[in-house]
């Protein structure tokens, strides 16, 4: 059953770097959870299938915990991270969005964060039979990505009612403008 573990490192790290690549890239505030839909429905199917896998080899208690503390750190550094994020208005009248180094830098923080959560509380729960934090990688990216998208989508809001928006894009040099 080592395959599972590392099948579930290859999905979580693919996940991952697509998100990256998406957060980098210039792109028009959307109203989208899509991606979070995506990612949750693989992740509630990869838990389940751990746990089926591991039946009553796991300690309910440890894994409980880790669930609830991967949860409460996914919303936290979500919450983080959208607040790296650049919006400004393009040319076209429209919201725009970039994460910055930051952002992705937070990502991998976030992630690493998440193993070393699994790896503390739950030991590693599931043995040789795989880690909980390698199982749930995918449900704490769609519960990560999707507050920072809402708090994103909350900043974006703020600026369509006026409250800032700026014309330009950032700068390179560091003086970005920001909204929200």
């Amino acid at each position: 059953m080592a395959s599972a573990g590392v099948l579930y490192y290859v999905i979580g790290i693919a996940a991952l770097a697509f998100i990256l690549y998406r957060q980098l890239a210039v792109r028009r505030v959307r109203d989208s959870y899509r991606m979070v839909i995506i990612l949750a429905v693989i992740g509630v199917l990869e838990l389940s299938r751990f746990l089926g896998r591991t039946g009553s080899h796991v300690d309910g208690g440890k894994i409980a915990l880790a669930l609830v503390g991967s949860a409460i750190l996914a919303v936290g550094m979500g919450v983080l991270r959208a607040m790296t994020v650049r919006l400004w208005r393009g040319e076209d009248g429209h919201l725009l969005r970039k994460g910055t180094w930051l952002t992705a830098t937070l990502w991998v923080v976030a992630v690493a964060a998440h193993l070393a959560l699994d790896a503390a509380v739950a030991g590693g729960a599931g043995g040789s039979k795989g880690d909980i934090g390698n199982a749930t990688i995918l449900l704490y990216l769609a519960v990560s990505f999707g507050v920072q998208q809402m708090v994103l989508l909350k900043r974006a809001d703020r600026a369509e009612t006026g409250l800032r928006t700026p014309a330009d894009p950032p700068s390179v040099n560091g003086s970005e403008t920001h909204v929200g």
